[in-house]
This record gives structure tokens, C-alpha cells and sequence, in this order.
């Protein structure tokens, strides 16, 4: 049985987490604070970044977006991917955007987390920039279908999912629902499947200093 080294919070592992689960694979949940001098992460992963997906023989699987496709080529069934070529090249750049709108996140998370004097307004700008661009790109490619690509749930799936899921926990005075209705009931219905019932993220205290 596979390990999953995870971060109640983090979308990057929530993301293993539903592909996973919608492969019908086992696998043992092993949750972590990364930033924490307790962390076994790095035993892991030299980068020191989660998640990471441990096989029976032990090896690490490391970084969420290599994750995903090691777990698409070595588990096929109940693929994750569209079958055409423009479908699949869709749902990658879903995650790119996604990915990029939570790296975007991350950053503005722990910059406003500097003492008042110290944090950069300009660096929380960009990044708020880069935010609210990226919910709006999303919401404009997703609009009002019932799945981000295609006729059926997916990776595409999975990145929005998860990204606008990190929002309510990291950035609840964000107004993205007043902003994006059609987003906010995408979400609604995404949230729903059983697979992101049993993931919803829910946040984690840090208690060593990170910046």
C-alpha cells in the first residue's frame, strides 16, 4: 500500500489525494507540517515540499504534478485524462494555471505573515495580481459547463477544484464568489463528489517561524 505524506491544507496535496481516490487505489494518509523542525519531509524529499507519495518498496515520488502523472501511467484504469490530444492538452493547462494561481497564494501567505514593517507591498500586489487574474481565467475557461474540460470529471477537474477549495481557508475575506457566481457554483457541485467531500482542506498551525 502506498503513503501519502500530506498537509491538511495544502491543494497540491489534496490534489493526490482525489486522484487516488478516484483511481481506486489504497493508500495510508500520513499528515505533516512541513515547515515544522519535526517534519520528516526532507527524508523524503530534498526540496522539502509536499506531497510526496511513498511505494511499498519505498521509493519517493515527490512534487504533485509528477505525481499525478506517474499515478495516470502506472494506474491507467479510471484514467483521469481526456483521450484526444486537444482535450488532454486542455486539462495540462488547467494545472498550470491552477498550480500557478496557488504558487501565488503560497507566497502571499507568507509574505503577510512578516511583522507589518517588514512585508513588501509591492510583492503582495504582484502576487494579488497574479490571484485574481488566474480565478478569473479559470472562471472564464470553466463558464457555466458542469465539468472544467470535457464531458466528465478529471485532472482539470481536480486543479480548479482544489485551488478555489484553498481560498476558504487561506483567504476568506477574498469576495471570489461576488465576483465569479458561475465559479462559486462549480465549486458547490464540485465539492459534492465524494472524493473532495473526504479531502475538504482544513487549516494547520505552524509553529516554527518560516519567515
Amino acid at each position: 500500500m502506498y503513503t501519502l505524506l500530506s498537509a491538511t491544507p495544502s491543494p497540491y496535496a489534496r490534489k493526490v489525494r482525489i486522484a487516488l481516490i478516484e483511481k481506486g487505489i489504497p493508500f495510508e494518509l500520513r499528515t505533516e507540517v512541513p515547515w515544522d523542525a519535526t517534519t520528516e519531509t526532507p527524508r523524503y524529499n530534498p526540496l522539502e515540499k509536499l506531497p510526496v507519495l511513498i511505494t511499498e518498496s519505498g521509493e519517493a515520488i515527490y512534487e504533485s504534478r509528477f505525481i499525478l502523472e506517474w499515478l495516470e501511467v502506472k494506474h491507467p484504469l479510471h484514467p483521469l485524462l481526456p483521450h484526444n490530444d486537444d482535450g488532454r492538452l486542455a486539462a495540462r493547462q488547467m494545472e498550470v494555471l491552477a498550480d500557478g494561481v496557488c504558487d501565488a497564494f503560497v507566497l502571499h501567505f507568507f509574505e503577510r505573515m512578516r511583522e507589518p514593517g517588514k512585508q513588501s507591498p509591492e510583492w503582495i500586489a504582484r502576487q494579488r495580481r497574479k490571484i485574481d487574474g488566474g480565478l478569473a481565467e479559470i472562471a472564464r475557461r470553466i463558464g457555466q459547463r458542469e465539468f472544467a474540460v470535457g464531458s466528465r470529471f478529471g485532472l482539470a477537474d481536480i486543479a480548479a477544484a482544489t485551488v478555489i477549495g484553498y481560498l476558504s481557508v487561506r483567504f476568506p475575506d477574498l469576495d471570489w464568489r461576488g465576483q465569479h457566481p458561475d465559479l462559486a457554483a462549480y465549486s458547490d457541485r464540485m465539492e459534492q463528489r465524494p472524493s473532495l467531500a473526504a479531502t475538504r482542506p482544513v487549516p494547520q498551525t505552524i509553529s516554527d517561524k518560516v519567515v
